[in-house]
């Protein structure tokens, strides 16, 4: 396939799917979509790191990152969520021809739940969960550019509720090895349910995002600053409930625009950070910071790691381990483990 016919392919694909469902600002479904495939991920504060590895659940985060060294790459994630609620994602890839492709499992399961009357007697129990299967490819435009495409058939179960939709990623991803500089645009979760719990349509959670990484000429240290919810301008949430400070006036202290802007400005940005460590960087060390995040969870009156995720990755020999913690607010965090290998490592010596 050559590169004019892929990048037609690819506007046709964002058309398509973008006509077919409207998208309904923040009212939406299919959420598990939001959160990290991988260990590596949760470290960094939920954002793939720009990198060209063969780590191949970078792929399924952002197709435009899937290259050569994910051939025969196989990953399995499991991450260990709030109240008995968990979620995964396995992943494989495959270099067929010139093209690379990724397959993966992505999946949540919320447990078990009672199942009650009117009356609040308990007359069963049911359970909920949500599934996708995702397929990607991604192709090289040029010599530092590249583009990649996701697509999702999704499956969802909330008791004897059924919802089928279809999402899709579009990406492109600028790579200038001279001075270790890499650029990403990315359109998340393109699509909605083609079939409802009900008789409304909603459409899935939309995310575009702009990210800029630098690695560092004299220390083996990457860092990123990523722009999300770029399709929504204000992403401020204003709690009611919040206690008002009163003046000696008896005026509420309310927060200027000015301030008002800048906290909604830097609700969109995420930052984080990945020190590799050793000649064959076979440890790495990563944290991020989620603004947004911290803002919507953490309390006033403790401090708490809320918004923040660290991590880090260990290699030994032929195997690839991962562990990310991510903060989301005091009474807890979420734990996320994955491992990954290539095929290929064990066909010779590493």
């Amino acid at each position: 396939m050559n590169t004019k016919l892929y990048f037609s392919l690819l506007i046709t694909f964002a058309a398509f799917i973008t006509n077919g469902f409207a998208q309904l600002g923040r009212n939406y479904t299919y959420d598990f979509l939001t959160l990290p495939v991988s260990g590596r991920v949760t470290g960094l504060a939920g954002v793939a790191p720009l990198v060209k590895d063969d780590d191949i659940n970078l792929a399924a985060v952002n197709p435009a990152l899937l290259n050569d060294k994910m051939n025969n790459s196989i990953a399995f994630n499991h991450n260990y969520h709030f109240a008995g609620v968990s979620n995964g994602h396995v992943g494989i890839g495959k270099k067929i021809k010139n093209m690379n492709f990724h397959a993966g499992f992505t999946y949540i399961s919320y447990g078990d739940f009672k199942a009650t009357n009117e009356y609040n007697e308990v007359t069963g129990s049911f359970k909920a969960s949500e599934r996708a299967i995702v397929v990607g490819t991604s192709r090289k435009l040029n010599e530092r550019l590249d583009a990649g495409i996701n697509l999702r058939t999704i499956f969802s179960s909330l008791e004897n509720y059924k919802s089928f939709g279809i999402t899709g990623d579009i990406a492109l991803n600028y790579n200038n090895t001279d001075n270790n500089f890499c650029a990403t645009f990315l359109v998340k979760n393109i699509g909605g349910e083609v079939s409802s719990y009900t008789t409304h349509n909603l459409s899935a959670p939309l995310d575009i995002q702009i990210g800029f990484s630098k690695k560092l000429k004299h220390l083996p240290l990457r860092f990123s600053i990523f722009a999300h919810q770029l399709q929504q301008w204000n992403i401020r949430y204003d709690n009611p409930n919040e206690v008002k400070e009163i003046d000696l006036f008896g005026e509420t202290d309310e927060p200027s625009n000015l301030s008002k802007n800048i906290d909604n400005f830097f609700r969109h940005i995420l930052f984080n950070a990945e020190l590799s460590i050793g000649k064959s960087e076979n440890l790495k060390i990563r944290g991020g910071f989620n603004y947004m995040r911290r803002q919507e969870l953490n309390l006033s009156s403790i401090r708490s790691m809320a918004g923040f995720s660290l991590g880090f990755g260990l290699k030994i020999k032929k195997i690839s381990i991962d562990y990310g913690i991510g903060y989301h607010h005091l009474a807890g965090a979420s734990n996320q483990l994955s491992i990954y290998t290539n095929i290929d490592r064990f066909k010779k010596k590493i």
